[in-house]
């Protein structure tokens, strides 16, 4: 039975016949009817051996397993004890990626409690639209970032007052009221099905949604792509670059080395390509999660710094060009382990690794998932032809009181709206989102692609590709282009760049307009946003 009496999410969850199917195939994915997701991770650590093994780094301190699951102890009883919360009441969680910030996230899914955490760099707008659908009970904040929440305050002055972290000599703070709190907290006895968290989409379409997401989903996930492909091990070092309020953040810098008994280091402040590279070699980094263009721009500082230990590099949040990967493959000699996940899916569910890959190939499914590609009507298509991606498996969408769940969940099958093609192997290669798909004179183009054919040219830093309409041909192929330092944007530029594209694929993919730009619109999770290119 539900352990969660405060019942706001659950009320809010779409119907039943718009939610995906649950698939629990593998043995692995027979889990229990109760279950507490951070109690499965920490409280049983020492059991598996690991209560003294390092769990959570900075460069101030290393802290073990069993030191972790006291502060998080502790922390839970300042949430239950001082600020009166119930399971079910959301909190939302304002902090860059930070041994405090990973504290604060566990404590309040064992108590259980349902995370809301948001992206540092969100303004007072955005936060205030967050605390519109969310409705926060309490809110934790990273002192360093409390600015646009309390201007977010201004708007919504039914949000109360955060409760500052990340700075410990400060009365009242969650370190100060957590230090004078002692003795073992028990975790709250939820159900599977009862929410653990509420994951705000990341925005590459300008409007954000809260996918939900159970204690049981998250459990399933470890049971999927890190036991099967990832296959960390107690003695990993993770590090990396995107934000714990992002999933992809969330599983691979925290729950998902908890799960292999890893540890994970956090920096002072975000990385830079460079001091990324230089501590990957300081602390001994075994596996990197960041973005594709992190990678690319990482990897003359791997050639000049080297890597140290690093043996597994995840990439995943876009489309992983087959010229980025060649380029880190040869800086580092490691084979980028790519993959494609979802914020409503929560984490990866097609990926390959080492011997494993294929050349342009994001990979094969996930142990657990089911995919195919699909035809407007969800027919599935021969193998070779391009369609939608449908997936299914033990997570799935469901969107926080949004019309657009019938968007994403057709048939009980998950439409994470891209374009892919299958081959015969069961490879996927992924072509563009479904919505960025050009289609120019009767030719179907993918951005990706030509993306990929701009990135091998050596003056091009960076590239963005969306189709701009036309008259004549319904579509032109058009690229926006960063260059590197040194090079010009000039009407020569534009040629020798055309010149290429056409020498690399299929002539009629080159783009027919190429505008030069300072740098490309991202999300802070490194996601190219070709809306705002196709505003421009």
């Amino acid at each position: 039975m539900s352990a969660q009496t405060d019942r706001f999410v659950h009320d809010r969850l779409p119907p039943r016949e718009q939610w995906p199917q649950l698939r629990y195939d593998l043995p692995e994915l027979q889990l229990p009817g109760q279950l507490n997701l951070v109690e499965r991770l920490l409280d049983a650590a020492p059991s598996r051996g690991w209560g003294g093994h390092p769990c959570l780094r900075s460069a101030r301190e290393i802290l073990t397993y069993a030191q972790v699951r006291g502060r998080v102890d502790a922390t839970c009883k300042v949430l239950v004890e001082e600020l009166g919360l119930v399971p079910g009441n959301r909190v939302l969680l304002r902090g860059g990626n930070s041994v405090a910030m990973a504290v604060a996230w566990l404590a309040v899914v064992k108590a259980g409690l349902v995370a809301v955490a948001t992206m540092p760099l969100l303004r007072a707008r955005e936060l205030a639209d967050i605390v519109d659908k969310a409705q926060p009970t309490a809110a934790l904040c990273d002192a360093a970032l409390l600015d646009e929440l309390e201007l977010a305050r201004g708007e919504r002055p039914g949000l109360p007052e955060p409760v500052l972290f990340n700075t410990a000599g400060t009365p009242g703070s969650l370190e100060a009221r957590a230090a004078s709190k002692s003795g073992a907290f028990t975790a709250c006895p939820t159900a599977g099905h009862d929410i653990a968290m509420m994951a705000f989409t990341s925005g590459t379409t300008g409007k954000p949604k809260a996918a939900v997401h159970t204690h049981r989903d998250v459990l399933a996930a470890c049971e999927a792509w890190p036991r099967h492909v990832l296959r960390a091990t107690p003695d990993d070092i993770v590090v990396g670059s995107p934000p714990l309020a992002f999933t992809f953040g969330l599983g691979g810098l925290l729950v998902f080395p908890l799960w292999a008994g890893a540890s994970v280091f956090f920096p002072d402040g975000p990385y830079n390509p460079e001091s990324m590279v230089r501590q990957i070699g300081e602390i001994g980094a075994t596996i990197c999660y960041t973005a594709p263009t992190f990678y690319r721009q990482m990897a003359p500082f791997a050639r000049q710094h080297g890597i140290g230990r690093l043996r597994i590099c995840v990439s995943a949040g876009e489309g992983l060009p087959d010229a980025t990967r060649q380029l880190w493959k040869e800086a580092t000699g490691i084979e980028m382990l790519d993959g494609i996940g979802a914020t409503e899916m929560f984490h990866i569910f097609i990926s390959s690794a080492g011997s494993d890959v294929r050349p342009g190939a994001i990979g094969k499914v996930v142990p657990g998932y089911q995919a195919k590609v699909v035809d407007a009507e969800g027919r599935e298509l021969p193998r070779g032809t391009i369609g939608s991606l449908a997936v299914i498996g033990p997570t799935g969408c469901r969107y926080l009181e949004d019309a657009r769940q019938t968007q994403y969940v057709r048939g009980g099958w998950n439409y994470p709206g891209d374009a892919f093609m299958q081959d015969e192997d069961g490879y996927f290669f992924y072509q563009a989102r479904a919505d960025d798909m050009i289609i120019t004179a009767g030719y179907n183009v993918g951005g990706p692609e030509v993306e990929d054919a701009l990135l091998r040219h050596p003056a091009v830093a960076e590239c963005g590709v969306i189709g701009k309409p036309d008259e004549a041909r319904g579509m032109i192929v058009k690229a926006f282009c960063v260059l590197k330092p040194g090079q010009t944007g000039d009407a020569a530029m534009v040629k020798a760049l055309q010149d290429h594209v056409k020498a690399t694929i299929a002539p009629f993919k080159y783009p027919r307009e190429i505008e030069f730009l300072p740098n490309l619109p991202r999300t802070e999770t490194g996601k190219l946003q070709r809306f705002k290119l196709r505003q421009l």
